[in-house]
């Protein structure tokens, strides 16, 4: 079966573009436990498990470009910031943890642009982790399941977001680390 070359990154796109709808959905109704925020949930949830569809895809059938490898990591920082926003915005999570969040996602970011046209820096294992660790705590957070089966629930959000902060950290850290070490081995190759 033949895969457009470009299907892989339309699908990236496509999960950047859901970012401001979800935060709508989200906001509309100031995140009372009803439908919109279901709605917000499950189209989160859609966007961030889409994240393996294109790697996949571009893997599987060989057509990886490096549009893609500096994309799919955006897609996720877009979709996961604006969900720690709106859970901000609702006053259901702290600001710090947004804050935290969002200064190691733009600094990466950021990083990553700046060198694009030297090298492009690929999403690293640690990375990986942290994205499923806060698509994992964001979903808890973002569905009302307290609705369903109780306050306990949050619990476990409380859990799973501190889990989610501290592989934030972790991998920014590591990242940096990472990055310096390649380019003190690019210096002494000169």
């Amino acid at each position: 079966m033949a895969v457009p070359r470009q299907l892989p990154n339309a699908i990236t796109i496509a999960r950047i573009l859901c970012a401001p709808v979800f935060l709508w959905m989200l906001l509309a109704d100031d995140g009372a436990d009803a439908g919109l925020r279901w709605a917000a949930a499950a189209l989160f949830i859609i966007a961030i498990a889409t994240d393996g569809v294109d790697g996949w895809l571009a893997r599987r059938y060989e057509i990886v470009t490096d549009l893609g490898k500096l994309l799919d990591p955006i897609a996720d920082k877009v979709l996961t910031g604006f969900a720690f926003i709106g859970l901000s915005i609702l006053g259901e999570l702290p600001w710090w943890v947004t804050i935290i969040v969002l200064v190691r996602e733009v600094g990466v970011t950021v990083h990553r642009l700046i060198v694009a046209s030297d090298h492009v820096v690929a999403a690293a294992w640690m990375g990986k982790l942290k994205t499923v660790a806060q698509a994992v705590a964001l979903s808890l957070a973002l569905l009302p399941l307290w609705t369903l089966v109780g306050e306990w629930v949050i619990w476990v959000n409380i859990v799973t977001m501190w889990i989610a902060v501290i592989l934030t950290v972790a991998s920014g850290l590591d990242y940096i680390v990472t990055e310096i070490r390649g380019a003190r081995a690019a210096r002494r190759g000169r």
